[in-house]
C-alpha cells in the first residue's frame, strides 16, 4: 500500500512537472526579457496557451486579472452545466409518463432546494478554478494576480503593483463581458446577465428572456425545469437565429412548443426597468424590429440580458501599439498575429485569442487558438481549421454542430461549383435512445458530393454533444463519407445515428 502511495504521488507530480526538454521545445529567454510569453487573461484560452508554451520550454506569465479560469469557469459553460444537471434532473423526475414507459413511479411531490442547487454551480466553479490555479502552479508558471495592461512593445503593466514586466512574446486573451442594449437597466437582481442569472438568487414565476441563443436557450431549460414560465423576446423574424433552420424548428417543436415558453419575434426590448423581488415587477416596452413602434409592454419577475458579448478589451492599453479595434474586436491573421487593424499591418511578437478577436466566440476555441498562437512563436507554422471546431447546446436534449449550415452550405456549393450530399439519421431508429426513452431527434450530415467530405454536421437529440466530436474529427481530417461508412461503431450506442446517416450518404442500409 505504501509503495502504491509513493507511485500516486510520484505520477501526480510528473502530472504538473515541466516537461523534459525535447525536440519540440523553443526555449527563447535572454536577459533581455523577463519572460518567453506573457499572456494577459487567464480564462481557459489564456491557460492553454500557458500550459502548451511551458510544455515548449518557454519561460511563461500569466496576468490573471484576479480571476483565473475566466468567464467560462466562473462565470459561464461550467457553472451553467451544474445548473442544468440539476434542472434536468428535476424535469425527469417529473415526468410520470416517461418513467412509467420505464416502469418507474415516483410517489409523492419532486421537491428541490433551490440554495442548494445554486452551491453546486458555485461549488463546481471554485474546483475547477482551483485544479487550473494548480496546474499552472505545478508548471512553473508565474501568476501575476493584477490585469495586464500594455505599455508598449514587448511591455506589460500590473495594474496592481504597477510594475511593467517583458516578455518577448504577448498573447492578448481579455475574453469577454455580457453586452447589455441601450435601454436596458441591469441590476443583476431582477434584470440580469448571465453572471448574475447563474447565482440563481430566486426562481421567477414569470421570466422574460432577450435574446435566443445558445445562452437564453440553455437557461429557458433550467427556468422551466424548475416550474418558470419564460417568454422569449428576440429582435429577429426566427428563434435561434443563428442555428442550421432545420435543427432550429425541430429545437422548437422538442424544446418549446411543450414547455411553458412563448416568445415574441421581431421586436426590440427598448427599455427595461428592474423591478423588486416579490414586491414590484419589471417593466419590458418593446417596439417593432422595423418601425421603432411601439408594439407592447409587459410586467414579469424577472429578465434576463442573453443578447451576446462584447471583447474585455477595454483600458488594456491597445493604443500603446497604434491598434485600432471594431467595436472592441481585436484583428488578427490566420496565426492569430494582432493587426494595427482589419486591414492594417501584423505586429511582430503580439497574438490575440479568444473572444477578444472576435473569430470563435467558444471556450475550446480560444484554447485552440492558444496552443496554436504558442505553435506559431515557436516557429512551427499553425492555422487553426475553425469549420472543425464544434459547439453545444446543452439543453434537453441537447444541440449540437460543426461546420457549416445547410444554408451556408447551399450558398458555397453554389459559388464554388459542388454538388450538396445530405443524409439524415435518427433517434427512433436507435436501440440505445429507445432503451433511454429519447427517440426524439436527428442527426443531419452535409457533405460534397464530389469529393465525399463533410462539411457540417448538426444534431438534436440526447447527449449530441458527445456525438458531435466524431465528426468534428472527420471533418479536421478530411475523413470522407464513404471512409466513415466502413467504420465500425459499437452496437447498441447512441453513435449508430451517425453511422446510420454515414451509411446513408453512399446508399448503403444500416441495420
Amino acid at each position: 500500500m505504501k509503495i502504491f502511495s509513493y507511485l500516486l504521488v510520484l505520477q501526480q507530480v510528473y502530472c504538473f512537472a515541466p516537461i523534459a526538454l525535447t525536440r519540440r521545445h523553443c526555449s527563447q529567454l535572454n536577459a533581455e526579457y523577463d519572460f518567453d510569453v506573457a499572456i494577459i487573461g487567464c480564462g481557459v484560452g489564456g491557460h492553454g496557451a500557458a500550459l502548451h508554451a511551458r510544455g515548449q520550454g518557454l519561460k511563461t506569465a500569466v496576468f490573471s486579472g484576479r480571476d483565473v479560469g475566466g468567464t467560462c469557469v466562473n462565470r459561464g459553460c461550467v457553472p451553467s452545466k451544474a445548473l442544468l444537471a440539476a434542472s434536468g434532473r428535476v424535469r425527469d423526475m417529473k415526468d410520470a409518463s416517461h418513467l412509467e414507459s420505464l416502469g418507474i413511479n415516483v410517489e409523492g411531490e419532486v421537491t428541490y432546494d433551490r440554495q442548494a442547487v445554486a452551491d453546486h454551480a458555485k461549488n463546481l466553479a471554485n474546483t475547477v478554478k482551483g485544479n487550473l490555479e494548480n496546474s499552472l502552479i505545478g508548471l512553473d508558471v508565474s501568476v501575476i494576480e493584477g490585469r495586464g495592461i500594455l505599455a508598449g512593445p514587448n511591455k506589460i503593466k500590473d495594474d496592481q503593483s504597477g510594475k511593467i514586466y517583458t516578455a518577448k512574446n504577448i498573447i492578448l486573451a481579455p475574453g469577454s463581458i455580457p453586452f447589455v442594449p441601450p435601454g436596458v437597466t441591469v441590476d443583476e437582481k431582477t434584470v440580469y446577465t448571465s453572471d448574475g442569472a447563474l447565482n440563481l438568487d430566486f426562481v421567477p414565476e414569470w421570466v422574460a428572456i432577450i435574446g435566443s441563443g445558445y445562452i437564453g436557450l440553455e437557461f429557458s431549460d433550467v427556468y422551466t425545469a424548475l416550474g418558470s414560465e419564460v417568454t422569449f423576446i428576440e429582435a429577429l423574424p426566427m428563434l435561434m437565429p443563428t442555428f442550421d433552420r432545420e435543427i432550429a424548428k425541430q429545437a422548437e417543436r422538442m424544446l418549446i412548443r411543450p414547455r411553458a415558453i412563448d416568445y415574441r419575434l421581431g421586436v426590440f426590448a427598448s427599455e427595461v426597468t428592474p423591478g423588486e423581488q416579490g414586491k414590484k415587477p419589471c417593466t419590458i416596452k418593446m417596439i417593432d424590429a422595423n418601425t421603432k413602434e411601439h408594439v407592447e409592454t409587459i410586467e414579469v419577475d424577472a429578465v434576463m440580458v442573453a443578447t451576446g458579448r462584447v471583447p474585455n478589451t477595454k483600458d488594456m492599453g491597445l493604443e500603446s501599439m497604434n491598434i485600432e479595434t471594431n467595436r472592441g474586436f481585436v484583428a488578427v491573421d490566420e496565426k492569430m498575429r494582432v493587426k494595427t487593424s482589419a486591414d492594417g499591418e501584423v505586429i511582430d511578437n503580439l497574438y490575440c485569442i479568444g473572444d477578444a478577436n472576435g473569430v470563435m466566440m467558444l471556450a475550446h476555441a480560444a484554447s485552440a487558438q492558444g496552443i496554436s498562437a504558442v505553435e506559431n512563436i515557436c516557429g512551427r507554422e499553425h492555422v487553426v481549421n475553425h469549420e472543425a471546431v464544434p459547439a453545444a447546446c446543452f439543453t434537453h436534449p441537447e444541440i449540437a454542430m460543426v461546420g457549416l449550415t445547410e444554408e451556408q452550405a447551399v450558398e458555397r456549393a453554389e459559388k464554388e461549383g459542388w454538388t450538396l450530399g445530405k443524409s439524415q439519421g435518427n433517434f427512433r431508429a436507435n436501440s440505445k435512445a429507445l432503451a433511454e426513452g429519447e427517440g426524439a431527434g436527428i442527426a443531419k450530415v452535409l457533405f460534397n458530393k464530389e469529393t465525399e467530405k463533410i462539411v457540417g454536421v448538426h444534431i438534436i437529440g440526447i447527449h449530441a454533444a458527445d456525438l458531435i466530436q466524431e465528426c468534428a474529427n472527420a471533418v479536421e481530417q478530411g475523413t470522407t463519407v464513404r471512409e466513415l461508412s466502413m467504420m465500425v461503431h459499437t452496437h447498441p450506442t447512441l453513435c449508430e445515428v451517425l453511422d446510420e446517416a454515414f451509411k446513408g450518404a453512399v446508399g448503403m442500409s444500416s441495420h
